[in-house]
C-alpha cells in the first residue's frame, strides 16, 4: 500500500530494521551514509536498493532536512554502488517515489538502481 511522504518517520518500517539487523538483507555496499542490498522482489534482472542510514521518509524529506554531508555521501554512494556492480555500460535505471501518487510502498527513502535489460519508456502508457 502506498504511503504518504508528508507522514512522520516510522522507526519500525523494513528500512529501518534492515539497518539495524534485525532482518536479513543480501548487502552489496556498507560506508557510514548508506547501504545497499539485493531487492527480494527484483523488477528487473539486477535490482538493488540503496537506502540512506539517517532516519528520512523520502527523497523530499532527505533533500530538505539531511545534512550536506549525508546528502554528499549517499548520492556518492548510488554512483559507487553502480560502478561496483558493473552497471555502467550498457547503463542503469534509478528511481526513487515520493508519495502515494508516485506508489511509495517504505516510508524510507530509497532508491531502486535497475539494469541487465532494456528497461524500456519510464512510464507505463
Amino acid at each position: 500500500m502506498p504511503i504518504d511522504a508528508t507522514l512522520p518517520y516510522d522507526p519500525d518500517n523494513i528500512f529501518a530494521r534492515i539497518l539495524r539487523g534485525e532482518i536479513p538483507s543480501k548487502r552489496v555496499y556498507e560506508d557510514a551514509h548508506a547501504i545497499a542490498f539485493h531487492d527480494i522482489n527484483p523488477q528487473a534482472p539486477h535490482h538493488i536498493l540503496v537506502i540512506p542510514r539517517g532516519p528520512y521518509v523520502s527523497w523530499d524529506d532527505f533533500s530538505a532536512n539531511a545534512s550536506e554531508a549525508e546528502i554528499a555521501g549517499f548520492v556518492r554512494a548510488v554512483g559507487a554502488v553502480a560502478r561496483e556492480a558493473g552497471f555502467v555500460e550498457p547503463g542503469y535505471r534509478l528511481l526513487a517515489n515520493t508519495g502515494m501518487d508516485s506508489g511509495q510502498e517504505v516510508p524510507h527513502l530509497h532508491v531502486h538502481i535497475f539494469a541487465g535489460a532494456r528497461l524500456g519508456p519510464m512510464l507505463a502508457r
